[in-house]
């Protein structure tokens, strides 16, 4: 018996998804923090789907459900971290806003494997445009959100002049803890850094 292509076909019903097709979000979680680990201790260049599987005790197909290949992958968590960025500091006063800003980024920095990873991300950009424009977003936009807020609320409580330029004062705010912590990759900060550092970068700020 032969059917017509034109003449209306039974309706059956949709099975639901199994439950190996739904992306569960607790292993992709697991994931995540697999890749941050295999990149800690491998880096880029030899990091492996495979290996990041059985870091997060998943299989390969766990991973390729949900990126196409590592550079993907990598790609996506470079722009996560810029668009969570680092949260707003609120003291009340300017030297108090850098300070806190300070505390909570070279803590962020100096974590061991935040520690590894920038550097051999920055070194792998070198090579591969995508990494490299992942990470001056998530470096740049992570910080240039909390730069901003805090010239601007400076600037509405008198503390700072108008018209300041913004992208001068997020290299003024953020150059120096990164050129320690991630270019020269100092090992510890001097006594009492934080204090000087927030100094300086308040006068020159006023100096804008």
């Amino acid at each position: 018996m032969t059917t017509n292509a034109d003449e209306p076909q039974p309706r059956t019903r949709r099975r639901a998804p199994a439950g190996a097709a739904v992306l569960r979000p607790d292993v992709t979680e697991a994931i995540r923090a697999a890749v941050f680990e295999e990149l800690a201790a491998a880096g880029y260049a030899r990091m492996s789907i495979e290996g990041i599987a059985r870091r997060a005790g998943v299989g390969k197909t766990a991973v390729y459900r949900r990126w196409r290949s590592k550079l993907h992958l990598v790609l996506d968590l470079v722009s996560a971290i810029a668009v969570q960025g680092l949260p707003a500091p609120d003291t009340g006063s300017l030297e108090g806003d850098l300070r806190l800003l300070y505390e909570v980024t070279s803590r962020a920095l100096r974590h061991p494997v935040a520690s590894q990873i920038l550097p051999d991300l920055q070194a792998e950009a070198a090579r591969n445009p995508d990494i490299a424009e992942a990470l001056q977003k998530a470096l740049r936009e992570g910080q240039d959100g909390v730069a901003k807020g805090i010239v601007t609320a400076a600037q509405e409580r008198g503390d700072l002049r108008p018209g300041a330029d913004h992208a001068l004062a997020l290299d003024l705010i953020s150059g120096p803890l990164y050129w320690r912590s991630v270019v020269i990759r100092s090992p510890k900060l001097p006594k009492g850094y934080l204090e000087a550092l927030t100094r300086a970068t308040a006068e020159a700020l006023k100096a804008l």
